[in-house]
């Protein structure tokens, strides 16, 4: 059987399709991009760079930007090393694994190819000192984006190498963040705190000073160790580091720790403890050679490429509210007249308020109204809702640990609580209520047509007859003038909360997670979300489960306009929404997934029976913007999504250390939606107070992203 090279294989299926008998199926070539050559020149080094290039197919042809991965050989090796990738490039891009990338792979044949892609500072006259990472970051980078379309932002660039090559991403990624988010560092070549007695690294002039060939200082102050302090958290990188489990061991005990296997893991384990780094490591079976960078490579690409984007992502509009200490979004409200109330819960003063110690409640007003409102205690406070009411004024929900109303001295548990304030933000009324002996909070609040309140979430005591398990989801009403009117318990062996809440005249939505079967509902297994329907009086209608085996929760619920109860939360890892009837049949349920975690943690009603859903996914949605995102999707009135998009900062947004969302939203009377949540980032225009702060932003539904 005769072996094809790769141009006699096209050229055998190009005369397969000429040679087709008419009528029957013809098998076609793949459609795959194009190996060419360039050079660039470099100011630095006084010469051209050259390289191999990767075009996809369709360059030539089309119109469009493309992201670039630059891809830098190992010591002794050519450009020509890395031209082994396109096949998995073309099968990848085919396939829709990765966008149509451009690949440039330079050329490095300075100090004999042993450059480790620094600026050398060796003077040897064997081994003269080039500029070669000045040339490579900003000669050829700048040349390329002149050249080829690509997008000249950091979101578009992906810096990838082997060995030497890996030493060399590596530090490309760490000291040039402005130019590369992403790095693919296999079998890296580098040693800490210095590279063993044999090493490669000390004889080719790259670390050296003068007339040294190594230099102890120079290494370490190039090396990855002395840079991971240094890193912008504000400009995040993703790291894909993968080494064989076969690599050379070294027979000096002494240096057993230098055996790159172990280099790898130490790099992992430092870089993953970087707020400016998400890390990633492998071990595959294989040596220093292409048995382990070839899959290597893919499975990298399958992992960081998606990310890539020639747009660049969507930030959280500025300013910020919080404090310098540590605070969580609580709430928000959108009033008739465009005035928009936040919630939160801050660990210092606001706007000159008395601030009573740990965690106060504040609620804030902009718009045409506009008032700050500080409540608190010596203890913690926590707001979980907040609900506009038609004359003005909002309601707000919670939990605190001590005597909020003025009417339980000595108080040292969670207390339930929900507060009253008119238009312009002077407290009517608290209400603090709970069992004196255990621990009580406010997950969920929605008004009531009266100017009451609905309100949900646990107790660990009895406050509707005895404890059923560990916790007991509760449900409460409130009258307009603050007094308790009812509270029902829902509880089985298990744990059980309450997290949502909506109704309409005649009918109220409940919410929430339960580790085990709640009375009339099926255990799917794991935890489990659930919802119920009640009657205005609070008699339990109905209730069911929602999610599969894995772990499930319902986080929020509203009525749409065309009387369906909407909900939201997560189930598997992913984001599901579900209708319900006021009977309590499902109409439809809907699920958002990326290979990442994704929860929706707010709905809001939409004109025609639509609901924007709010949450947060550590996937690609849209832009991904760094860590958690901020994900928005809109459902129409049969549950088909019409839209989805995601913004953020480059570190978590939407979700609190606990993995659990703090995000809250509410519909507009423009048809947009208001949405608060948690933020440990900086928005691109202006600062963060620091330690966790809560942003307020419009969400224009036809985009998903901030109105502006």
């Amino acid at each position: 059987m005769p072996r094809w090279s790769g141009a006699g294989l096209l050229a055998a299926l190009a005369m397969v399709l000429l040679l087709a008998v008419p009528g029957e199926a013809v098998v076609r070539a793949p459609k795959g991009g194009t190996l060419t050559t360039g050079s660039a020149p470099s100011k630095a080094l006084g010469e051209d760079i050259a390289f191999n290039l990767y075009l996809p197919y369709g360059y030539e042809t089309g119109k469009n930007r493309h992201p670039v991965l630059y891809l830098l050989h190992g010591r002794g090796d050519t450009m020509q090393a890395w031209t082994r990738v396109k096949d998995t490039l073309d099968q990848m891009i085919r396939t829709r694994r990765i966008p149509p990338v451009i690949a440039v792979m330079p050329d490095a044949p300075w100090s004999e190819r042993g450059s480790w892609y620094v600026d050398s500072r060796y003077t040897g006259a064997d081994l003269p000192g080039r500029p070669v990472e000045t040339a490579l970051t900003r000669d050829l980078v700048a040349y390329v984006d002149a050249t080829y379309r690509t997008a000249p932002i950091r979101e578009a660039r992906l810096i990838g190498g082997y060995s030497m090559g890996g030493a060399g991403a590596l530090r490309f990624a760490l000291v040039h963040q402005d130019l590369f988010s992403a790095a693919v560092v296999l079998s890296p070549a580098v040693y800490t705190p210095l590279p063993p007695s044999d090493s490669s690294a000390r004889d080719y002039g790259a670390f050296g000073s003068g007339a040294q060939k190594f230099a102890d200082d120079v290494y370490q102050e190039l090396n990855y160790p002395a840079l991971l302090p240094k890193l912008d958290a504000d400009r995040p990188v993703r790291l894909f580091v993968a080494v064989g489990d076969d690599e050379y061991a070294n027979p000096a005990p002494a240096d057993a720790h230098h055996d790159l296997d172990f280099e790898s893991a130490a790099l992992y384990n430092a870089a993953r403890r970087s707020q400016a780094v998400s890390a990633q490591l492998r071990v595959l079976d294989g040596g220093h050679d292409w048995t382990v960078w070839s899959p290597a490579f893919e499975q990298a690409m399958a992992e960081l490429g998606p990310g890539l984007s020639v747009t660049p992502p969507a930030g959280l509009p500025a300013p910020l509210l919080g404090t310098a200490a540590a605070d969580w979004a609580g709430g928000v409200a959108a009033h008739a007249d465009g005035t928009v109330t936040t919630g939160f819960a801050a660990g210092g003063p606001v706007a000159g308020q008395p601030y009573a110690g740990r965690l106060d409640a504040v609620l804030t007003s902009t718009g045409a109204r506009t008032w700050t409102r500080q409540l608190g205690t010596a203890a913690d406070e926590r707001l979980y809702g907040v609900a506009a009411l038609p004359d003005g004024g909002v309601l707000a929900a919670g939990y605190t640990k001590g005597d909020l109303d003025g009417r339980h001295p000595g108080n040292a548990a969670d207390d339930a609580f929900v507060a009253r304030l008119d238009a312009s933000g002077t407290v009517r009324w608290i209400t603090q209520f709970g069992d004196p002996g255990a621990a009580d909070r406010l997950y969920g609040l929605t008004a009531a047509p009266d100017g009451g309140a609905y309100v949900t979430g646990y107790t660990k005591g009895s406050l509707d007859g005895p404890n059923s398990g560990d916790k007991d989801a509760l449900v409460a009403r409130l009258a307009a003038d603050g007094t308790l009117s009812w509270v029902r318990q829902y509880g089985g062996a298990g744990e059980d909360k309450a997290y949502g809440v909506a109704g309409d005249a005649t009918n109220l939505y409940v919410t929430g997670s339960t580790t085990a079967a709640l009375p009339g509902t099926n255990a799917l297994g794991g935890l489990d979300g659930w919802i119920a329907g009640y009657a205005a009086d609070g008699t339990r209608r109905w209730a069911t489960s929602a999610g599969g085996p894995g772990d499930d929760r319902l986080n929020a619920v509203t009525v749409t306009t065309a009387g369906l109860a909407v909900t939201t939360g997560t189930s598997g890892g992913d984001l599901l929404a579900a209708a319900y009837t006021s009977a309590g049949r499902q109409r439809w349920n809907a699920a958002l997934t990326t290979p990442a975690a994704d929860e929706g943690a707010a709905v809001a009603p939409l004109p025609g029976g639509e609901v924007e859903v709010v949450g947060y996914t550590r996937g690609r949605v849209g832009v991904m913007a760094g860590g958690a995102d901020v994900l928005t999707v809109r459902l129409d009135g049969k549950g088909e999504q019409r839209g989805a998009a995601q913004f953020g900062t480059a570190r978590d947004d939407a979700v609190d250390p606990f993995a659990e969302p703090n995000l809250y939203a509410a519909a507009t009377a423009s048809g947009k939606v208001a949405v608060s949540g948690l933020t440990y980032g900086t928005p691109a225009d202006g600062t963060a107070p620091g330690n966790g702060d809560v942003f307020a932003t419009t969400i224009d539904p036809s985009t998903g992203l901030p109105a502006g």
